[in-house]
């Protein structure tokens, strides 16, 4: 394995609970996972990240770690997972496992120790403080709602958690756990892993805690500047991760920045430090409220993709930022795009538009399972589906609600991240060649929705397309080339990628409308093509919802 492998791959991100159920119990496991290599292998994918597999009660689908050197049995077995990773290995592909890091499972042997008394050896692997009288140390909020704060009956004291209160933050001023994560992530990688991805890596340090976020009084805030972006973090982060590049020198280590700018994002990714080889940023996905609403809030308002915002800040990171950004749609952590965003024309036109627009640049394609199917999410009837507190709380107790309880379930199943997590298309019937088992997750309607048999007899699917992007992505010109924006009306995103003499132009026409662009040189041949585009010369007439790569008159 050489160390280049980093710069020509194409990211397929799995996530295991739903992807492929091979033992029939409506879960996605490991060997589902191996029966499905060779499809990935054709689709043109090189890389495979998986969610967390490691024990956990799954208050968090597998963040909430409560063993991280054993496979959760509902995935498999260590063996299922060493024959996952020849498998992977057999066809040439990579492998990176998610690494959770901020924090645990409240079930962790560690924690259950730590709350026995205050003089447990584990008491310092977490974040504890006394409270002010009768309330938390401090104001400051979780990002699943409510307080950072979580009293612990036994020892009388509160602790720490960024996130679910199940879910308590590591204290990584203790060099104990700096050391104990690292063990944990030698032994993967003594496993035969390619890479990890470090999620919410940016929240390990924290500022002083004897302090309240300004603000009004009995009012919990989000306390971004205190909990994200630490110097701290660059210190922790290299440390880490120099230390597994001594074992693996050419291992793959990919950051989750979520509101990392340009100049994070730099610090993070430094060629010259032992940080990340590429980090995530929530920020290269820049949309607007179609209508803005103030009785919603802004993470749940349906959006429309600000086109030129995004191309400004590709442009900006390319300036600033020497390591390949990461490019993706979809994730996780959000609604997929079919469901998001509005559609203008055919879907599958826009949504290979959109593949050309974000795959052809300069950087690291993420490709979110089922995306390549333009498959839609699952379609919940019941609040609860979604497993989200915040907006529960919120629509029961928010007293400037407008919409109902069912006007605002329809608008949670266009924008909730849960959505995107049912279970992966692959052929027709009730549970879409998944399982012959209803789902772990599953809504109450996914009738029409595409799969991979049928898309695999249609010549100009959806899967077929994205099946030639990948390969065409694999030209040297998009691996190795540099990437010039260009002068084009707002709706259309339009780059061109230059090799030596070669120059390539991408165009995508991402709105309702015809636009007229004008190439920097005469257009040469079509390398790959969605909906209608007339080249004359230089310019180039778009039809509404259309994309085109196009070779262009070598430089002089």
């Amino acid at each position: 394995m050489a160390v280049d492998w980093h710069q020509n791959q194409v990211i397929y991100q799995i996530y295991p609970k739903s992807f492929y159920d091979y033992d029939q119990d409506g879960v996605g496991d490991l060997q589902g996972i191996i029966a499905k290599l060779d499809y990935l292998k054709t689709l043109g994918v090189t890389t495979l990240w998986l969610n967390p597999i490691f024990v956990s009660p799954q208050r968090d689908n597998g963040y909430d770690v409560s063993n991280y050197f054993a496979i959760d049995p509902m995935f498999g077995t260590m063996a299922d997972f060493e024959a996952l990773v020849a498998a992977v290995h057999e066809r040439g592909m990579y492998l990176i496992l998610d690494f959770v890091l901020n924090h645990t499972s409240d079930q962790h042997p560690w924690f259950l120790d730590a709350c026995r008394s205050r003089d447990s050896p584990f008491r310092d692997y977490y974040i504890w403080a006394d409270g002010q009288g009768d309330r938390e140390p401090n104001n400051w909020a979780s990002f699943f709602g409510g307080s950072v704060w979580q009293k612990e009956p036994q020892t009388q004291q509160y602790y720490f958690h960024l996130f679910n209160q199940q879910m308590p933050d590591l204290n990584w001023r203790n060099p104990e756990v700096r050391q104990a994560m690292l063990e944990i992530a030698e032994f993967w990688v003594d496993k035969g892993i390619d890479g990890l991805r470090l999620d919410a890596f940016i929240h390990i340090a924290k500022a002083a805690l004897d302090q309240d976020y300004p603000g009004l009084e009995d009012q919990l805030t989000v306390a971004e500047f205190y909990v994200a972006n630490l110097p701290e973090v660059n210190q922790y982060l290299e440390a880490f991760v120099s230390a597994l590049k001594r074992k693996q020198p050419d291992l793959f280590i990919l950051g989750e920045a979520a509101s990392a700018d340009t100049t994070l994002l730099a610090q993070y990714t430094d060629p010259t430090r032992s940080r990340c080889d590429a980090a995530v940023t929530f920020r290269t996905l820049v949309d607007r409220p179609i209508v803005e609403d103030r009785d919603l809030p802004f993470r749940v308002q349906r959006k429309e993709i600000d086109v030129l915002e995004m191309q400004q800040q590709f442009a900006a990171i390319s300036a600033q930022v020497p390591a390949p950004p990461v490019l993706y749609w979809n994730n996780h952590d959000m609604a997929r795009t079919v469901d998001r965003y509005p559609m203008f024309g055919d879907k599958n036109d826009y949504l290979a538009a959109m593949a050309m627009a974000m795959y052809l640049q300069r950087g690291i394609p993420i490709i979110y399972y089922g995306e390549e199917l333009g498959q839609a999410g699952e379609v919940f009837d019941n609040l609860n589906d979604f497993e989200d507190i915040v907006s529960l709380n919120w629509i029961m107790q928010d007293p400037r609600m407008s919409l109902s309880p069912t006007e605002f379930l329809a608008h949670l199943n266009r924008v909730h991240k849960m959505t995107a997590r049912g279970a992966m298309h692959w052929a027709p019937g009730e549970y879409h060649g998944f399982s012959q088992t209803r789902p772990w997750k599953i809504g109450v309607t996914t009738e029409g929705t595409a799969d991979v048999v049928t898309e695999s007899k249609m010549p100009h699917s959806l899967l077929h397309f994205y099946q030639q992007l990948l390969q065409l992505r694999q030209q040297k010109i998009f691996v190795q080339g540099a990437q010039y924006f260009m002068m084009v009306p707002k709706d259309v995103y339009a780059y061109r990628r230059q090799c030596g003499q070669q120059q390539i132009a991408v165009v995508a026409n991402l709105s309702g409308d015809a636009h007229e662009v004008t190439l920097p040189s005469v257009a040469k041949e079509i390398w790959l093509q969605r909906g209608e585009a007339i080249i004359d010369g230089q310019k180039i007439k778009m039809a509404p919802v259309s994309c085109l790569a196009v070779a262009l008159e070598d430089i002089k």
